[in-house]
């Protein structure tokens, strides 16, 4: 017998290999000759597809797997190869082995299963058993759970990017784009000729237009030119890069005493505080969650940070509007309460200081924690229990593909005791990681779920929610995909029940990642029962990493480059006495010239939808993956269609413009 074998190598830089590759064929009737892969003139180039023959002295049968192995010619050189295929003689059938891996050493082995994805109930030979296990035993040992800190999720076993494994790494092209941005971003701010100038403030706003050099964007514009406004103010908590936060105020919190006198003339002359209240149209952001966060000191200068609450109206012409900010939780005479009326330049002040947390909460906690660090518990779980046959592990591998690499970077290089958070951000240091462990108390996994966040929050008929409006329709476009590929191989729910593989993932999700955070219980329950329990959680997974994650990080740039928008820390206390609030008091007050250079990274690699990886090859779910492709491109036309005549449009959550995984 003489069976076609073709094997593709990656397109990427430095996928091709000048070592030998050897391979044989494994069916359930025996295995091929092992034949070294040589055809004349250079095989395994970068984007080669090569053809070979491969003997056997009998039919294989049904082929169950091929061997790869690569041994050292002359000087050791890695090799990615994409996948094998494999024409049988004599009939029309073919087989498809998926690799998408790196063979990295001398005389290193990968057997490569069949492309059909299967649960460990749809193996029955031994061959195929054990070969899942020894799978998962050698991946257990290369990725291992570590604490970070204590009380915030599990992360994987890295001091840096480095002790990653090579297929966790990013390929050649991210990574001299990840490098190369930041080179750039850093020329872009000017910070060889800015961060010279330490301690020093800038002499007044217009001078933070020096940092706007060429890095700007139509949305950065419009923030540069509007951010005093108040309507521009509120629409950033439906819009902004942390609309999660916004509720429903159906009472005033005790510790907020507003009166409708003193908001009476924010609010249309024909109606009160307290009806407002009843009809729905008061609205809370709460910072509590800072109250009490230890301050950074930057270059021996303690910084200081607010707890703020603001009370919003949803005013009839002029949309979301503020009324009152307090910028801290114990009210006393040291802390008046801020109204629209009061001196401009206080008013001005106190929102700064609503935005200063709004920073600190959206970079720490609905960035990182929300959607990082939720993902990569998933990711480690996947790689530990899942094998590659396995159909979750399919779907989900390209929604996890890069995560482990920037959340190590992240660790590394921004929240780190000497990263940028450390240097620049008030909430640097000991800070940020007492906001995440507060934060991770009372996270839920219920308020991960769109359609349950915005009913729990009261903000399901809020006017001109984008962010709202379109993660819902997301959601549903991603879980009708999802349901789409799990009941092409789940049945019933006691298929789910059993597939000891699945349940041994989602224990490890619960009881490793997600570990006890005092609460006597996970985020989430560490068995899986049903099928609508299996496909929430999926879903949950895939929008976190792709639509909730552009959310929060696609529009840093826009909100943040235009320094008093968003500051990333504060130099001086909250005011006490809203007519002493001078222009130089907030320039001392807002972030010093060096302060000021906070880069911003975003840049597109894999669009949502777009598997480049085939690692699942039945027609079947080819054809559900088409039609998540073409709900995802009517979604988008969708999309841009209500953004037609908008001056500030929100298109972070096309899905063209979302990555298909966590990779910045």
């Amino acid at each position: 017998m003489e069976y076609k074998v073709t094997v593709a190598t990656g397109t990427s830089e430095y996928s091709g290999t000048n070592n030998y590759i050897y391979v044989t064929l494994v069916g359930e009737r025996g295995e091929s000759e092992r034949t070294v892969l040589d055809n004349p003139g250079l095989d395994f180039r970068r984007g080669a597809v090569d053809d070979y023959t491969v003997k056997s002295a009998a039919d294989l049968g049904p082929l169950i797997l091929v061997r790869l192995e690569k041994q050292k010619y002359w000087v050791e050189d890695n090799w990615f190869c994409l996948y094998v295929k494999v024409s049988v003689p004599g009939q029309r059938c073919s087989y498809t082995f998926p690799c998408y891996r790196w063979l990295v050493g001398d005389k290193v082995v990968v057997e490569l299963r069949e492309g059909t994805a299967k649960k460990i109930s749809d193996d029955t030979l031994p061959l195929e058993i054990s070969h899942r296990k020894a799978e998962l035993q050698e991946r257990q040992k290369i990725y291992r759970w570590l604490a970070w800190a204590p009380g915030i999720p599990k992360c994987i076993d890295a001091k840096s990017e480095a002790d990653l494994p090579q297929d966790a790494r990013f390929d050649n092209e991210k990574r001299s784009d990840f490098v190369g941005s930041l080179h750039y971003a850093l020329l872009e701010l000017s910070l060889k000729k800015l961060a010279i100038k330490f301690g020093k403030s800038w002499n007044d706003l217009d001078d933070f237009k020096r940092i706007f050099w060429k890095l700007r964007s139509p949305i950065a514009e419009y923030t540069m030119k509007h951010w005093k406004e108040d309507s521009f103010f509120g629409y950033q908590f439906l819009n902004g890069s942390n609309p999660r936060m916004i509720t429903r105020c159906k009472e005033l919190p005790s510790n907020f005493p507003v009166t409708g006198d003193m908001v009476q003339s924010s609010l249309i002359p024909t109606t009160t505080l307290k009806e407002e209240l009843k009809k729905g149209n008061i609205f809370l952001v709460d910072h509590a969650i800072m109250d009490g966060i230890p301050a950074n000191v930057i270059r021996d200068k303690t910084q200081h940070i607010a707890a703020p609450l603001c009370l919003l109206y949803e005013h009839p012409e002029k949309g979301l509007i503020p009324i009152a900010i307090q910028l801290d939780q114990k009210p006393d005479k040291d802390t008046p309460v801020f109204l629209p009326s009061d001196p401009p330049l206080a008013w001005l002040l106190a929102k700064m200081w609503v935005r200063h947390a709004e920073f600190q909460v959206f970079q720490l906690l609905s960035h990182l924690l929300r959607t990082h660090l939720v993902v990569e518990v998933i990711c480690v779980s996947t790689l530990r229990q899942l094998p590659a046959v396995h159909p979750i592990y399919k779907l989900l591998t390209p929604h996890l593909r890069y995560t482990l690499e920037i959340n190590c970077r992240g660790r590394t290089q921004l929240i780190s005791p000497d990263g940028i958070f450390k240097r620049v951000v008030s909430t640097g240091g000991d800070g940020l990681l007492i906001l995440a462990q507060r934060e991770y108390k009372v996270l839920t996994y219920r308020s991960l779920q769109p359609k349950f966040d915005f009913l729990d929050r009261g903000v399901t008929k809020l006017r001109d929610y984008f962010y709202r409006n379109h993660s819902m329709m997301l959601w549903d476009v991603i879980q009708n995909f999802v349901s789409g590929i799990v009941s092409l191989y789940y049945k019933s729910d006691s298929e789910v029940e059993q597939d000891s593989e699945l349940q041994a993932w989602i224990n490890d999700v619960a009881v490793e990642g997600f570990v006890d955070v005092g609460r006597n219980m996970s985020i989430v329950s560490s068995e899986l029962k049903t099928k609508e329990e299996l496909i929430t959680l999926l879903s949950v997974v895939i929008f976190t990493s792709t639509a909730q994650h552009a959310a929060t990080n696609n529009g840093q740039f826009d909100w943040c480059a235009w320094v008093p928008n968003t500051p990333c820390t504060m130099r001086h206390p909250p005011p006490t006495d809203k007519d002493a609030v001078t222009m130089g008091m907030i320039m001392d007050t807002l972030p010093d010239i060096s302060q000021s250079c906070f880069g911003f990274l975003s840049f597109l690699q894999i669009p949502m939808g777009q598997y480049v990886e085939q690692y699942f090859t039945e027609p079947a779910a080819l054809r559900v993956i088409d039609k998540f492709r073409k709900e995802l491109k009517e979604l988008e036309e969708q999309i841009i269609a209500q953004n037609e005549g908008l001056e500030l449009q929100y298109l972070y959550l096309c899905p063209s413009r979302m990555e298909n995984s966590i990779t910045i």
